[in-house]
């Protein structure tokens, strides 16, 4: 049951202040408490209770994040290891993640509220870097991990690493170990293959690989995945879902697993995965 809700926002101060005080006050009249984050603080007045968004999925049962799919790319990460429906609503441009339009928004949360509605529940993964023997950080990515170059860099020399089974040695400008949700982005554009979001599984994708011999490779949600820049050349960068980012020093070693976190988006009852691949991608259009 459904007695608490919180509101992310992609701060578009012009849109939101239109869209949440009305989404406040349905939500309040249907006896559902409401927090929101401070970015949506700012762009509108309220009387709802403020939180971060790390601290916000404590306190709730149901998340709403208006915005695009970044915004809830934030929003995925910022949930930890709380498992609480996200209903994303896309105001920005593609919407391939948060595909439920804003018209859809008020009878989705009918059902929401009722126990009726339909969820997809996708797979994060966790990046470790290790340095010096010892790990030094830890992310969370609903997307991908991706490593490349420096703007002025030489093309990569690394090695990849499936369950300590040596892959093989990349040339190319960087790698992407994308989940399903993360196919239809950056591997997508890098020209590696859509996985339905129902299958555990990860794609490696080299970027502009130097050998036609690397192509995009599919392997269990279950395997790890090391990668090993001990001979690359120039600064390195590791990116997680586009959003965060970190520079590595030599010889630091960077292991890509399934992560025990997953998300459930809320989506229409009509709407499946292809619908969506059809409308966004415009599969079938000449």
């Amino acid at each position: 049951m459904i007695r608490s809700a919180g509101i992310i926002c992609k701060p578009i101060r012009e849109v939101i202040s239109s869209v949440v005080p009305p989404l406040i006050e349905w939500l309040r009249q249907r006896k559902i408490e409401v927090f929101i984050d401070q970015e949506t603080q700012a762009c509108i007045k309220s009387s709802a209770p403020v939180l971060p968004r790390e601290s916000i999925a404590e306190k709730i049962d149901l998340l709403i994040v208006l915005g695009g799919d970044g915004t809830l790319l934030s929003a995925a990460r910022a949930l930890g290891d709380h498992t609480v429906p996200i209903l994303a609503v896309n105001l920005g441009g593609l919407g391939f993640l948060s595909s439920v339009t804003f018209d859809e928004l008020y009878p989705l949360l009918e059902q929401v509220l009722a126990g009726k509605h339909r969820s997809s529940e996708r797979m994060m993964l966790d990046a470790e870097i290790t340095r010096t023997g010892q790990p030094t950080l830890k992310q969370c990515a609903l997307n991908d991990t991706v490593a490349n170059k420096a703007a002025l860099a030489r093309m990569l020399n690394f090695d990849v690493y499936v369950d300590r089974n040596h892959l093989g040695r990349y040339r190319a400008d960087g790698i992407i170990v994308a989940t399903p949700t993360g196919s239809t982005a950056y591997s997508l554009a890098a020209g590696g293959p859509i996985i339905d979001p129902d299958i555990d599984a990860f794609v490696i994708t080299p970027i502009c690989p130097h050998m036609l011999t690397n192509r995009p490779l599919v392997i269990p949600g279950t395997a790890r995945v090391d990668l090993d820049f001990a001979e690359a050349e120039g600064p390195i960068y590791i990116t997680l879902d586009g959003q965060i980012g970190f520079q590595l020093e030599p010889k630091d070693h960077i292991s890509i697993t399934k992560s025990a976190n997953r998300v459930s988006l809320v989506r229409p009852p009509t709407k499946n995965y292809f619908e969506v691949l059809r409308s966004k991608l415009k599969w079938g259009e000449r």
